[in-house]
């Protein structure tokens, strides 16, 4: 009944014991003339939703799940589990699975996503040759925290995040890295409801002529959120994410065509080298480049991890590469005139647009449950001891607490609504600075350096990520702030002239 193409070995890949149950499921239904087992594209999407299961080395999948599994499978899965266990038994001495052209899919997948499209913007806060030369910067700088990490990961042998933390500096570091997760997921998944509520808000006023607030969408949204964030077993979230990725390849294709063809036809638009809010450019650039929660998962999979420092390098070009090419010509196309989100800069009355803007936005519904689903098993994690596997009261428990947490992101994209550029900023600046450039040279100092040079980078770096962080929050809340209080200062005065 094992399906060729996974074997024994395929269960040391994170999640890997799951995975061989569901292909070995699959199989059985072949047989019995149901649907096929899954083909290569699906199962190496599904391995990357795995990887949400392991976000930063943390074991989050719920033990409620297997509750389900039970409901679903009765007597049947009983001798799958026991193949299983023998497997299971015989994992310790086989090779990872995970090539290195797999591992580099799975790297690039991790970096490139929405965050692209806010791109164009930051070039216009910033200008196109700060911004260049930033994104650049933030490149090297990053793939040097990200193998610090790494090198420490593989000394301590120990594959998460938070335990490394706690390991080399005590509980309070494990909570603190943890805390930056859980923030910084949030802070994605709150800033893709309001980038999802401005594109259905434009998909509407175009193609049915209605205005709708964002408030409104940001409220149907719920709708979907609600219900997917009640799923345990995150396998049941690849259909939506599976989609979801389609429209963001099919969207990015779209932007690069368009711009190009507005520099093309009509010449490039108002630019300048620099700008003077290069502050919130510094945030937006950073949560561009925030993909650190995949790494320890993808290099433990890894067949040859030896490998994974190069690979990344590479992955780092490539990304580095799409980010200045897709900003930069955001901005040439559409100069001091660029809209937070590019597709807003997109002619509003064309169809191709619209459906453009609207595949766009299902995108980033469908996966914004998938960003929030570390943030809240970590929360979980800590709150809840029992399980509610035996309980039906800690589970729905659960379940409420679960809604809550979807409640409050929705709630902080309603108070970002107003400000998507600042806010997108702020959340780089502030959740995901220490994530990449605060605790990884904070571990490796602890750990590794044994020379002065060693060490004197390990400080620098932790020091330009706290400053950055201390100085780009403050400055981007400053100036959200200032103007806040200058657009209802005009409003007041228009309404006194009235």
């Amino acid at each position: 009944l094992l399906d060729p193409d996974f074997q024994v070995h395929d269960i040391r890949v994170p999640g890997g014991f799951r995975r061989s149950f569901l292909v070995q499921k699959a199989t059985k239904q072949r047989i019995n003339g149901r649907p096929q087992t899954p083909t290569f594209f699906t199962r190496n999407f599904i391995e990357f939703l795995t990887l949400y299961g392991h976000f930063a080395g943390e074991e989050l999948r719920d033990e409620d799940d297997e509750d389900e599994d039970e409901e679903e499978e009765g007597e049947e899965a009983v001798d799958e589990e026991s193949l299983l266990l023998e497997a299971d038994r015989q994992r310790k001495h086989e090779p990872h699975k995970a090539t290195t052209t797999k591992a580099i899919l799975l790297l690039l997948k991790a970096f490139i996503g929405t965050g692209v499209l806010f791109l164009p913007r930051g070039y216009h806060n910033a200008g196109w040759l700060f911004s260049s030369s930033a994104l650049i910067f933030f490149s090297i700088l990053s793939y040097w925290c990200f193998m610090s990490l790494i090198n420490v990961k593989i000394k301590l042998n120990i594959n998460s995040y938070g335990d490394i933390g706690g390991k080399l500096f005590g509980p309070y570091m494990r909570y603190s890295i943890l805390s930056s997760i859980v923030l910084s997921q949030i802070g994605f998944a709150a800033a893709y409801i309001v980038f999802t509520a401005t594109n259905l808000q434009a998909f509407f006023i175009s193609i049915a002529s209605k205005h709708y607030s964002i408030e409104f969408f940001i409220f149907v949204q719920l709708l979907v959120f609600i219900p997917l964030s009640l799923t345990r077993k995150i396998a049941k979230l690849s259909g939506t994410a599976l989609i979801a990725d389609l429209f963001i390849l099919l969207g990015l294709v779209y932007v690069y065509y368009y711009c190009s063809f507005v520099v093309i036809t009509e010449g490039v638009g108002s630019i300048k080298p620099f700008n003077k809010d290069w502050t919130v450019f510094i945030g937006t650039a950073i949560f561009t480049y925030e993909g650190i929660g995949l790494l320890i998962p993808i290099q433990e999979s890894m067949q040859k991890p030896s490998q994974f420092p190069k690979i990344l390098g590479w992955v780092m070009l490539t990304v580095t590469f799409v980010f200045v090419s897709a900003g930069g010509i955001g901005y040439l196309a559409f100069g001091s005139d660029t809209e937070t989100v590019i597709l807003l800069n997109f002619p509003q009355d064309s169809l191709y647009v619209s459906i453009v803007q609207f595949l766009y936005a299902m995108a980033i519904l469908l996966s914004t449950p998938l960003q929030l689903f570390p943030a809240i098993r970590i929360l979980e994690n800590g709150i809840f001891v029992k399980s509610g596997k035996y309980d039906n009261k800690v589970k729905w428990h659960k379940n409420y607490f679960r809604v809550g947490v979807v409640l409050s992101t929705a709630f902080i994209a309603w108070g970002g609504a107003s400000d998507l550029d600042r806010f997108v900023a702020i959340v780089g600046s502030f959740a995901c600075i220490p994530l990449i450039y605060v605790y990884p040279p904070l571990l490796h100092y602890k750990l590794s350096a044994n020379t002065f040079w060693s060490k004197a980078a390990d400080i620098a770096v932790t020091a330009l990520g706290f400053s950055m962080m201390i100085y780009t929050s403050g400055q981007t809340i400053s100036d959200w702030i200032s103007s806040v209080s200058y657009t209802h200062l005009r409003a007041h005065e228009t309404r006194r002239h009235l």
